[in-house]
């Protein structure tokens, strides 16, 4: 079972009456993204300007995919999406343009930056959502949310798919799960797959005992993608099968491990591992 999150999304738009591109367009398409579009509220953070994204920008221009351009300038975005227009008005216009057809990448808070490619009367405009994984920087605080978080699931009763499970013990954080967590999500990062078989051919419960961890049961989810413990929780809960080991009350402890990799195909590998000692 995956989780993952990039969406990427392509417009273009011809227009028909010649007109240069002009300096003060950011300027123009900030002032539609703050009034708002669509009759919905704007965003309050402007659009800043990005290196890669002009990059991206020209790439598009001499005919490259979205995709392929976004990874020749070496940019990760967790949402992109790009747009062309020649014979514009001026710079206000194509604001006004952007606004009516790409009204949601404009008004996203988490689309944050740009890049622009102006040629004569045609412009080319990327939006993207920068990757980012701040949030994973401090190990301890990402380790004590995720065990809070799934306390909390595991605290009351709840639905995992078909499934009903009562309110069961909490978890706690136990260091050879976690070894064999982080062991496996190095591996996936390395290789870009999700995948519960290791590149050597190792299956959960392998990487446990080789952890030094004696087991009566155990289990593991994986995720790849999300960029806070907050996001990967919701996923796991979401999905039948991940929200089953989150609330099997077989588990008594958990490790948990995630690698930041921007290089990677995901960005962000994570895996969860479940087990009760053997006694």
């Amino acid at each position: 079972m995956r989780i993952a999150l990039v969406v990427m999304a392509c417009w273009l738009i011809v227009l028909s009456e010649p007109a240069a591109a002009r300096s003060s367009l950011l300027d123009n398409i900030n002032a539609v993204r703050a009034s708002g579009c669509g009759g919905k509220r704007g965003a309050s953070t402007p659009l800043r300007s990005n290196r890669q994204l002009d990059a991206v920008a020209r790439r598009i221009a001499r005919g490259e995919r979205l995709k392929d351009a976004l990874s020749d300038a070496g940019y990760r975005a967790l949402h992109s999406s790009a747009m062309s227009m020649s014979g514009s008005k001026g710079d206000a216009d194509i604001a006004r343009t952007l606004g009516q057809r790409a009204c949601t990448d404009l008004r996203n808070p988490d689309v944050r930056e740009i890049g622009i490619e102006t040629r004569g009367s045609s412009v080319w405009v990327v939006f993207a959502a920068p990757f980012e994984a701040d949030a994973l920087e401090d190990e301890s605080r990402v380790s004590a949310r995720i065990l809070e978080l799934a306390n909390e699931a595991r605290s009351q009763p709840r639905r995992c798919g078909s499934q009903q499970f009562p309110a069961v013990p909490p978890l706690s954080l136990e260091s050879h799960l976690t070894s064999a967590a982080r062991t496996q999500a190095r591996d996936m990062a390395k290789h870009n797959r999700l995948d519960h078989t290791g590149s050597d051919g190792s299956q959960p419960d392998q990487r446990v005992t080789r952890a030094g961890y004696k087991w009566r049961t155990t289990g593991e989810n994986i995720a790849s993608g999300p960029t806070t413990p907050d996001e990967v929780m919701q996923g796991w809960l979401a999905s039948p099968g991940h929200c089953e080991n989150l609330m099997s009350p077989r588990f008594r402890e958990m490790g948990i491990a995630w690698v930041v990799d921007p290089k990677s195909s995901a960005g962000v590998y994570w895996a969860q591992v479940f087990g009760t000692r053997r006694e």
